[in-house]
């Protein structure tokens, strides 16, 4: 039945338990988080690494380039200070036939170009003009004979002249600078459109400028080509891993929330009671959580099903009892002819119609009790003045032949619970009235509150004893059981439901509390009565408090 399908929670884990020391030591809580984080940042910082690497390594390849550029040209300058490559006294300058003779092939490496410069800036020798070598760009194929011309783009002309007019002045200005009698050293656009590393460097007779020789290399491109060609390593190693990061968020997390999902479709198409997926229960991250958690959360809703199922079986047979009863009676009603048997069969109709409404009644508060129990939040409630209220109620109502209801509260103060105040009212009240149907006339129910710190978990203790005539030890279970009930002679038909002990378990079981009977002896070692012993956990940092 409902009271007794209560919302299945997972187990909680034991004192000890591995668990969240586990959970602590993944980054945030979650093992795939990391893993996923720990690429992503892999491939980045190995491009980030890959760039400052080349970085500085072009820096200092054009640095080192520059460097060797100057050492070259301060051994030609010096060379070229010298008479034998200098006229004109005391004005000297360079010997235009002879200091040519200095930028031949066997001094200017391939790849390099050599210019030298007068004291006003105009090119006196430059190794091209004296080289063997001719520089250029391969021929195009040959057109087929007849072909047209290829037209000129006037756009093209005019941004290559451009370009070539910016060249020369920034060569200009290069020897400009360095006729001021401080060496440069630059990385510029040469005339051919290509970038070069350039030294200019002053020509100096004693103290005398006489010019500036200016070398530059042209393989400027091509270093960069090559710095370019070894980046692609790092970013294939980076294109991998991200890759590698990709697949595998689709084996670990698509993959399986799919197969979660068409589960899921199966339980709701009615294909299966429950999700079983072992292979993603087994895994010690969140996709196995959460597995675990949805066979679990449909497990629980399974076997609540089952429950309403047989709830509904056992209050079906519970009316039936009753209507059968008065069915009978109503049929025998018109046959009787004396006064007494029509008293006896009415009397017989109002007993069963009492105990129709009496199960009625409690099977709706049994129905309700499960969203009572979701609805309210539990909070710390006073069990000592909780009690203390409900015997007051009691004595208050008395009347006579009823048995009294006393309550011994713990000494030295009052007992906190978390619970809901509701739900346990109607516990202890089920429990005296239980109580009290079997005590005899004027006996006495006795409740006493104490604590049992041998059980750290439920250590508060509510105890109700009765002067009655016990339990059948058989039954000390099955006195729990829905519907189940078992009353000496003379007890009013129909007064009980049998459900009153049922909603205690499952009021106390969703507290995190134990219920069980017992009988108690007596000092011949008879039975002296019934008691129950409600077992709750105390309020968090809570004991007793004065």
């Amino acid at each position: 039945m409902a009271l007794d399908t209560a919302i299945a929670k997972a187990e909680p884990l034991p004192p000890g338990d591995a668990e969240p020391r586990r959970r602590l030591k993944r980054f945030g809580g979650s093992r795939l988080g990391g893993l996923i984080l720990a690429l992503n940042l892999l491939s980045l910082l190995i491009l980030f690494v890959g760039a400052l690497l080349l970085n500085e390594w072009s820096r200092g390849l054009i640095q080192a380039r520059q460097e060797t550029l100057l050492a070259q040209a301060e051994l030609l300058a010096n060379v070229l200070a010298d008479k034998e490559y200098t006229v004109g006294e005391p004005t000297p300058q360079f010997n235009v036939e002879k200091a040519p003779l200095l930028l031949r092939d066997n001094f200017i490496p391939v790849g390099q170009r050599a210019r030298l410069f007068d004291i006003d800036g105009i090119i006196v020798a430059d190794s091209y003009a004296v080289t063997e070598v001719i520089p250029g760009q391969a021929l195009p194929p040959a057109r087929p004979a007849g072909s047209p011309l290829p037209r000129p783009d006037p756009k093209a002309e005019s941004r290559n002249v451009a370009e070539l007019e910016q060249a020369r002045a920034t060569l200009a200005a290069e020897v400009e600078r360095a006729l001021d009698g401080e060496p440069q050293a630059t990385v510029r656009p040469s005339e051919s459109g290509d970038r070069v590393v350039s030294v200019s460097i002053p020509v100096r007779h004693v103290q005398q400028v006489l010019g500036v020789l200016t070398l530059e290399a042209g393989d400027v491109d091509e270093t960069l080509s090559a710095q370019r060609r070894a980046l692609m390593p790092f970013a294939l190693v980076a294109l991998a891993v991200n890759l590698l990061g990709s697949l595998l968020m689709h084996l670990f997390v698509a993959r399986p929330v799919m197969r979660l999902s068409a589960a899921a479709d199966e339980v709701r198409l009615q294909r299966a009671r429950a999700i079983s997926l072992p292979d993603l229960e087994s895994r010690k991250d969140e996709i196995g959580d959460l597995a675990r958690s949805l066979e679990t959360m449909t497990e629980t809703l399974s076997d609540r099903m089952d429950a309403i199922e047989a709830f509904a079986a056992d209050v079906s047979h519970e009316i039936k009892n009753p209507l059968t009863s008065i069915r009978s009676a109503l049929e025998t009603l018109p046959l009787v002819k004396t006064a007494a048997q029509r008293e006896k069969l009415t009397n017989l109709l109002q007993q069963d119609v009492r105990r129709l409404d009496r199960l009625i009644t409690d099977i709706s508060n049994a129905s309700r009790l499960d969203a009572e129990l979701n609805r309210d939040r539990p909070r710390a409630i006073d069990l000592t003045q909780l009690l203390t209220e409900i015997v007051g109620v009691y004595e208050a109502g008395l009347k006579p032949g009823e048995a009294h209801v006393t309550f011994e509260a713990p000494t030295g103060g009052h007992v906190q619970i978390m619970g809901r105040d509701g739900p346990l009212g109607q516990v202890f009240r089920n429990l005296i009235d239980n109580a009290r149907s079997f005590s005899p006339p004027g006996g006495v129910v006795r409740l006493s509150l104490g604590r049992d710190d041998m059980d750290p978990e439920r250590p508060v203790r509510v105890r109700i004893d009765d002067d009655g005539p016990g339990i059948p030890p058989e039954n000390l279970e099955t006195v729990f059981e829905r519907f189940y009930t078992a009353r000496p002679r003379g007890t009013a038909f129909g007064a009980n439901s049998g459900l009153g002990l049922s909603i205690v378990r499952q009021i106390v079981e969703a507290h995190g509390g134990h219920v069980r009977a017992a009988n108690r002896p007596d000092a011949a070692g008879g039975v002296a009565g019934a008691r129950f012993e409600v077992a709750l956990p105390a309020a968090p940092g809570s004991g007793r408090r004065t």
